[in-house]
């Protein structure tokens, strides 16, 4: 298994516990990881709005129509076109970090914590984001608004979560204040310190 925490910044040596302000775990200062099955829902600039959702044995047939039809991928990712030169441009790290002194925090999300400070094993580069998802084999989606899917996706029967949603653009109502919801197995947002993955 491997975990990882990702992050615009590639000279951070160490990893601080802090209370993540969008964490279920606000009395606990925690440094967050992500697994490797995850590690896609993080190839983005850290503000960057997304709807992510996939299909599993529990989601109707009419909704995979309806989301994952002509596609062969598992995973569906969808940011707003206004985003794509912080796609192009944003250079992300991937920082590995030691499995020693991480739990499981929510399987169907793949988040891990850690109590201590944690030194990370390594950083890389990600690279081209775009190229990243390609070669993760997961479609990503590019739209003028993510309202009208937003308000889909939370409607449906697929695993969803909503990341950085204050982020997104004012087209339908009035953006929402606070993360959007997530229906598990799902991921929802993370700081480069120690706030779970953005």
């Amino acid at each position: 298994m491997h975990l990882y925490h990702f992050s615009e910044d590639p000279s951070i040596t160490r990893f601080e516990p802090r209370v993540a302000p969008t964490s279920n775990l606000q009395d606990r200062p925690l440094v967050w990881a992500i697994d490797a099955e995850h590690a896609h829902l993080y190839y983005f600039p850290r503000q960057c709005p997304r709807v992510t959702f996939y299909a599993v044995e529990s989601t109707t047939n009419a909704d995979i129509e309806r989301f994952m039809a002509l596609s062969a991928a598992k995973h569906v990712v969808a940011i707003e076109s206004a985003w794509l030169p912080a796609m192009r441009s944003t250079r992300l790290y991937r920082y590995e970090m030691p499995l020693e002194g991480f739990e499981l925090q929510d399987a169907g999300a793949g988040h891990y914590v850690n109590d201590d400070v944690v030194v990370p094993l390594r950083v890389d580069p990600v690279g081209d984001l775009i190229d990243a998802h390609a070669t993760a084999g997961v479609e990503l989606r590019v739209t003028p608004s993510l309202w009208p899917l937003y308000e889909a996706v939370i409607a449906s029967t697929l695993p969803f979560s909503i990341i950085r949603w204050r982020n997104a653009s004012a087209t339908s109502g009035n953006p929402p204040s606070i993360e959007a919801p997530t229906r598990p197995p799902s991921l929802r947002g993370a700081t480069r310190r120690s706030n779970p993955p953005s």
